[in-house]
Order: structure tokens, then C-alpha cells, then sequence
């Protein structure tokens, strides 16, 4: 097994030392995902701009970017990120019915972030090749042209820190150890 790199302020490569001033400005501590990106400056620089976009630039609200986010967390069995985006959750003071839901693959308070998160399922498990019906079916919900394709940042975004994860067996850090989480695995 590799051993994969948590860098430390004083050890990661000097192109990611601005980077992971950000991220200790943003979150008042080091995340272990940034702190194994650092490695790679050019990922961890893409993950953050990616993140800030999706976060900030998208149209969706505070429930839609955590139905995007833990839809594709939870599809990639992610140890980390269904935590981390759990306590980013509460932090954004999304109802803890959303993200229980979220977590435990069961139905969603209402019939339009269901659907947000049936397609968002479609865009991954189909690997964007979804069907003119599934793409009116979202429509038909009330989602928009920019949606569909929000979700595919969404969606990049999500690969960049999921794949990394699993690779690096990232350890959940300890703020969100409160909120661990396991596959549900089917009867």
C-alpha cells in the first residue's frame, strides 16, 4: 500500500504554500483532502477553484449544492467527503432531513431535490449520457439548461476530491469524526 503524503504547512511543495494559506483561511484549520492534494499543486488549485464556482457561482441554493454534493459523495463511497459535506451542511444550516436522507439513500423531503438527485445519479452512473427523456424529466421539475450543466461542475469537482480519497485513504478529520459514515449496505 502507498503511503500518500498529509502535508503540513511546513512540508508541502512551495507552489501549494499559497494554496494552503487559503485553505486555512477558509476553514481555520487544514483539511486532510487539501492537505494530500498539496502534492499535486495543480490539483489542489483546480479542486479549489472548482469548489469556489460550484459553491459560489452555480445557481443552485444551499439545498440543491449539498443534493449535488452528497448525491455524488454517497454514489462514490466516499469515507470523507459524506462527512466533511455533512458538517458543511449544518454549517450552512441545511435541515438535517436533507442530509439524513442524503446519507442513508432514502427519500428526500420533496419531489423537486428528488429530482435533482435522480439526475445527478443519471449524469454519473451514465457518465453524462443521458437520455432526452431524463433530461426533460429534470427539466419538467423545474430545473434550467444551466442546471444540467451545473451539475457537471458539480460533478467535477466531487471526482477531484472522491478519487483522491479513496487513493489516498485520506483520514476523516477529527471535527467531522462526529458525523462518520458507511455505505448502508442492500439486504
Amino acid at each position: 500500500m502507498v503511503d500518500f503524503t498529509l502535508h503540513t504547512p511546513d512540508t508541502v511543495p512551495e507552489a501549494s504554500k499559497p494554496l494552503i494559506e487559503a485553505s486555512q483561511k477558509a476553514f481555520g484549520r487544514l483539511p486532510g483532502l487539501h492537505a494530500v492534494m498539496a502534492e499535486a499543486p495543480a490539483l489542489l488549485e483546480g479542486y479549489q477553484q472548482l469548489h469556489r464556482l460550484f459553491a459560489e457561482e452555480t445557481s443552485f441554493d444551499k439545498d440543491e449544492l449539498t443534493v449535488v454534493w452528497q448525491t455524488i459523495n454517497v454514489e462514490h463511497n466516499c469515507h470523507y467527503c459524506v462527512p466533511a459535506h455533512t458538517g458543511i451542511a449544518k454549517r450552512m444550516k441545511v435541515d438535517d432531513a436533507i442530509s439524513d436522507a442524503l446519507r442513508n439513500e432514502t427519500p428526500l423531503p420533496n419531489a423537486h431535490l428528488e429530482a435533482l438527485r435522480s439526475f445527478t445519479l443519471q449524469v454519473v452512473r451514465q457518465r453524462g449520457e443521458v437520455s432526452d427523456e431524463q433530461v426533460q424529466t429534470f427539466l419538467d421539475a423545474g430545473f434550467t439548461q444551466r442546471q444540467i450543466l451545473e451539475v457537471v461542475l458539480g460533478v467535477a469537482q466531487k471526482v477531484m476530491s472522491n478519487y483522491t480519497n479513496h487513493l489516498a485513504k485520506t483520514p476523516v478529520d477529527a471535527p467531522m469524526q462526529a458525523f462518520a459514515w458507511e455505505k448502508r449496505l442492500s439486504a
